[in-house]
């Protein structure tokens, strides 16, 4: 994969992008089978604006300088989150938004098409149950419902699962803007086994079934494909191999792996999906499938650098606000001596001050939420209540 801070550079200098291929591709081919070169990342969803639209154009020169070499058996796409959609529901609607429709997604589909190459889509249930899971049934974003069929008022096709949904959704998008057959590849998709105290449905049950039904589907002979396109062999990856556990932001995202950092299964998964469901040791029952309702505090997690510590303290501090004033000398919060006491009141008081802007409670690893009041005395911690 290109990463996306070459994409600028490399859309406009044909040079650079053979020197790309020259450095990551050349030497280790045809010994590693590389099939798929990725322009960016989720540009749209995680790159400044003024990078959108130099995908494209880094596109056709990687595809150049792979010609250049005679290696057209490389295909050269880009990946997509769901958000580059405007509307994905009912997936009928399926429609790009408007500010990229035109300018860089039609291009994108000219070029797939043109070079028989494939969208790259990450699809990931996950996210629009969590935050809609009193109208989307937890059994059909995890192919476990039986009896929950939708059907699309507008197409008239039937859905059984979320993921079909989103899938078709992308199809209808692509097809209004002209290109109904460019073929779809899953580049990710998979769900989180664990997370935030405030992070529903996160656990291993939903995750192992998750992944083992997906995989059924998507190994199933003949292929089953989605209502949109039956029987298409839709080429997936699974996301992902490990829990990445030094990757910030909110818990779900250093928990999506099959394996814990140290090589161990987190639950036992068949990426051939011949393994019938009898066969699997029982999973440890969901205990958070309900949302969280309560108090959360935000403290320093245990044994970590201590001068790490201190600079995350000083940083929450700086933000302003009076964060940390109970905890200066003299003010009801003051410990003398106790770094781990006065960093776990600055990180609970800033977050529950700035969770509703993006804050996590993350701190490069130097935090953990917690259900349990860390409040003593007339110090009281402030919370976030959900």
């Amino acid at each position: 994969m290109v990463p996306n801070q070459h994409l600028t550079n490399i859309s406009t200098n044909q040079k650079l992008a053979d020197s790309w291929i020259q450095s990551n591709v050349l030497p280790f081919y045809p010994k590693v089978k590389i099939r798929y070169l990725l322009v960016g990342n989720e540009v749209i969803s995680s790159s400044p604006k003024e990078i959108w639209y130099s995908i494209v154009p880094a596109m056709r020169k990687i595809k150049n300088a792979l010609n250049t070499h005679r290696l057209n058996k490389i295909k050269v796409g880009t990946s997509m989150a769901m958000d580059v959609l405007e509307s994905s529901f009912p997936p009928s609607n399926g429609t790009f938004r408007s500010d990229i429709a035109y300018p860089i997604v039609k291009p994108m589909l000219q070029f797939l098409s043109r070079t028989k190459s494939f969208y790259f889509l990450d699809v990931y249930p996950y996210f629009p149950w969590s935050t809609d899971s009193n109208n989307i049934n937890l059994d059909y974003a995890l192919f476990e419902s039986r009896t929950i069929k939708y059907t699309d008022p507008v197409s008239n096709l039937t859905y059984s699962n979320l993921f079909d949904q989103m899938v078709d959704s992308v199809i209808f998008a692509m097809e209004k803007l002209g290109y109904p057959d460019v073929r779809i590849w899953i580049a990710e998709t998979g769900w989180p086994n664990a997370g935030d105290i405030d992070q529903i449905g996160a656990n291993i049950y939903n995750a192992a079934t998750y992944n083992r039904n997906v995989i059924k589907k998507l190994t199933a002979k003949p292929p089953v494909g989605t209502p949109a396109r039956p029987g298409r062999v839709l080429p997936s990856f699974i996301f992902a191999l490990y829990n990445e556990n030094q990757k910030p932001g909110p818990g779900t995202e250093r928990h999506f792996g099959l394996l814990y950092p140290n090589g161990s299964n987190v639950y036992a998964i068949d990426l051939s999906g011949k393994t019938p469901d009898s066969a699997y040791e029982p999973l440890p029952k969901p205990t958070n499938n309900e949302p969280y309702k309560g108090k959360i505090w935000c403290v320093a997690a245990r044994g970590v650098n201590a001068s790490e510590l201190g600079s995350a303290l000083s940083y929450a501090c700086s933000q302003g606000n009076k964060t940390c004033d109970p905890i200066q000398p003299g003010k009801e919060c003051f410990k003398p001596d106790s770094l781990v006491w006065h960093a776990s009141y600055a990180f609970s008081s800033y977050w529950s001050q700035f969770k509703k802007t993006g804050a996590t409670c993350y701190f490069n690893g130097l935090a953990t939420p917690t259900a349990k009041d860390p409040s003593f005395g007339r110090c009281k911690f402030p919370s976030v209540t959900l």
